[in-house]
């Protein structure tokens, strides 16, 4: 079941990417097994999946020793600082940097183990007091900073849009994030590319495609709803 709702999501990106006149190899689309078993990741593997996200550190580290052949274990949830060391050398991306002192402690967790991080930016369009993220404003200061830093290496930004029931809501709120990254683009800044726009999940993830999406976040459409007494 798994797995044909993954190809169902599949070709609705790859169907809207066409509408758009994009190219669908240019949107990964990114399992979110977060609280779900292993063996969900496994029947996906069996399918050619190789695109996961993961909210908790420890949750990620767990299935990436366990699963049965190398697979891409995105970090898509908010990251403490005390949490960096276990992860830096596991995640293919992480997704939800928002801070300087964050930055700072990757780089130094990245030196250790003489690894390069990729990261995104995290961006709260919607300036909700509930969720994790920079304003808008505050992100070209932190790209800046960033760029000196050798173990890090930014590819483009994240934002998790508000839930609502009319995805059209989000739509100024991922045009936003374009806009934002082309402006960085333009600046030509050692170290920071902006090839990737992560934004869109399960309920909004065809009107981010519509507007620039490079990676979308489904869980709920390819695992079902969660039981988060579990996880």
């Amino acid at each position: 079941m798994v797995t044909d709702n993954y190809r169902t999501v599949r070709e609705q990106v790859d169907a809207c990417a066409l509408r758009c006149g994009r190219n669908p190899e240019e949107i990964t689309l990114i399992a979110v097994s977060k609280t779900k078993p292993l063996s969900d990741i496994e029947e996906l593997i069996q399918a050619g999946v190789r695109e996961f996200g993961e909210n908790k550190v420890q949750e990620l580290c767990e299935k990436w020793e366990n699963v049965s052949q190398p697979v891409h274990f995105h970090l898509i949830g908010h990251l403490q600082t005390n949490k960096v060391k276990y992860i830096v050398d596991k995640a293919c991306m992480i997704h939800s940097v928002d801070s300087l002192r964050l930055a700072k402690e990757i780089q130094k967790e990245a030196a250790k183990k003489q690894v390069t991080v990729e990261i995104l930016i995290e961006v709260n369009v919607a300036e909700e007091e509930s969720k994790f993220g920079l304003s808008v404003d505050e992100v070209l200061p932190l790209v800046q900073e960033i760029s000196g830093y050798p173990n890090l290496h930014v590819n483009g930004l994240m934002t998790i849009a508000p839930f609502v029931e009319d995805p059209e809501e989000n739509r100024n709120y991922f045009r936003a994030l374009k806009q934002l990254s082309l402006d960085i683009k333009e600046k030509n800044i050692d170290n920071i590319d902006m090839n990737v726009l992560s934004m869109g999940m399960t309920n909004d993830y065809l009107v981010a495609i519509e507007e620039g999406a490079t990676m979308v976040r489904v869980g709920t459409a390819i695992f079902g709803t969660r039981n988060y007494a579990l996880g």
